[in-house]
């Protein structure tokens, strides 16, 4: 190995994990704070603070030109967390269980290799490439149904070329009180129909494996909570036991009405939360809970309806999902300028191998607003490592340019599958972004 040229590939966790190609002497990106590492990193694995750290994947360059080293967990259902710590002219890796070690001429092209393989393994469901109108960067928790109907009207004038129409979070009160559409929505049944009118397909977000302690079931039904799942929505989460037939019958009946609604597109997120390892339930047993829960999902909702995943386990859910969110949120509210960079690049870039392969890449919305300062490059590394095509804005609160990068967003087919070339400058572009984030101190 040749010290200060050598770079090693870690898969996170889930999808707002870091996936990163870190290059040389990087140290690794590491939690802050206890949240981030419940939601961000896998709950119940220590973190090593030098070793580099990967959840089921790794991939080793010496830089040197000989040829790169792969790990792959045997098991990708029950990944191992694989552990590289470099030692200047070597690495050494260990491993909590069994792995897969093959060599390969380039990290890209080590990569496509893995993604063949779990392809063919677990019987990844690729193909589907929607293009999606989402509510959330333009109204965020205050979105009704009227927002949702204007978003209709103008890609109707403009004649975009949209396949869903999601509405995000804001819909609902959350399943932990009952899944009741909040007084925005007390016509959802009207503008699902409405949507479907217009040839679209109507999608619904939903957290569908967790609940707030401030609600219903956390109150009535402590048996079937499983532990801390981090903090949103102004209260602690805790994830539900996915096991537990109370639980079973919860998301059954929620995920019943909504397929009797017409939906036919879930974006299901906080999925994580499935996956907590608890008192009684090691870290086989809580991923095997895990698909057992979108299992259920898939089951209910029928193998017509498009799922897409989201700050979900990412090895366990190949075969289950057919999208995968692979980055953090574009920027939460209170960063919508760009101040705080391109959140969601580094692992978008690195998971360019995975789409096509595992399943269809959501790098996430674009955002094409004159206020947000990193619209085009963000559209353009979009169009250039993602899958899905979305965007978040009203129409008519664009400039030319917005409006210009929106429909350049939405016409550009994305690949079916990138090639090892591809991969090759995703991972020269998140090897730039962690050390970015690491000046900014961005390390969460």
């Amino acid at each position: 190995m040749t010290p200060g040229r050598h770079r090693v590939y870690t898969e996170g966790w889930q999808s707002w994990s870091p996936a990163i190609c870190y290059p040389a002497s990087v140290p690794p990106l590491l939690p802050e704070q206890p949240w981030q590492h419940v939601m961000r990193y896998r709950p119940g694995s220590d973190l090593h603070p030098t070793a580099y750290q990967a959840e089921g994947l790794a991939v080793v360059d010496p830089g040197d030109g000989n040829p790169v080293q792969v790990y792959l967990t045997s098991d990708p259902t029950d990944p191992a967390t694989i552990r590289v710590e470099d030692r200047g002219d070597h690495v050494v890796v260990d491993s909590s269980s069994a792995l897969e070690q093959w060599e390969a001429p380039t990290t890209g092209v080590a990569l496509t290799q893995v993604g063949d393989r779990l392809s063919k393994r677990l019987g990844a469901r690729t193909g589907r490439q929607p293009r999606v109108w989402c509510s959330w960067y333009r109204y965020f928790e205050e979105v009704t149904a009227e927002h949702v109907r204007d978003a209709l009207a103008d890609i109707e004038r403009a004649a975009l070329p949209v396949d869903v129409v999601q509405i995000d979070d804001g819909w609902s009160t959350g399943l932990g009180d009952g899944l009741r559409p909040r007084s925005g929505f007390t016509d959802l049944d009207r503008l699902v129909g409405e949507i479907q009118d217009g040839g679209r397909r109507a999608g619904i977000w939903l957290a569908p494996f967790l609940v707030g302690q401030d609600t219903q079931v956390a109150r009535n039904h402590p048996s079937w909570l499983i532990g801390d799942a981090g903090r949103n929505w102004g209260q602690d989460l805790l994830g539900l036991d996915l096991l537990h037939p109370g639980v079973q019958d919860l998301l059954h009946g929620h995920l019943s009405a909504l397929r009797e609604l017409g939906v036919d597109y879930l974006k299901l997120d906080f999925l994580y939360a499935g996956a907590l390892t608890g008192p009684s339930r090691n870290r086989a047993e809580s991923v095997a809970a895990y698909r057992s829960g979108l299992s259920l999902i898939r089951e209910v909702m029928g193998d017509d309806c498009l799922l897409l995943g989201c700050g979900a386990p990412i090895l366990p859910s190949v075969g289950l999902v057919d999208a995968m969110r692979v980055s953090p949120d574009t920027f939460h509210e209170g960063t919508a300028d760009g101040s705080r960079g391109l959140r969601g690049l580094m692992s978008t870039a690195a998971r360019t191998w995975m789409h096509g392969r595992l399943w269809t890449n959501d790098p996430d919305c674009i955002v094409a607003r004159p206020g947000f300062a990193l619209r085009d490059r963000w559209a353009r590394e979009s169009n250039r490592f993602g899958g899905m095509r979305s965007w978040s804005d009203r129409w008519d609160e664009l400039d030319d340019h917005g409006r210009d990068l929106v429909r350049e967003v939405l016409e550009t087919t994305p690949a079916p599958s990138y090639d090892a070339g591809t991969v090759e400058e995703g991972l020269r572009v998140a090897g730039d972004e962690v050390q970015a984030r690491r000046s900014r101190g961005d390390l969460g």
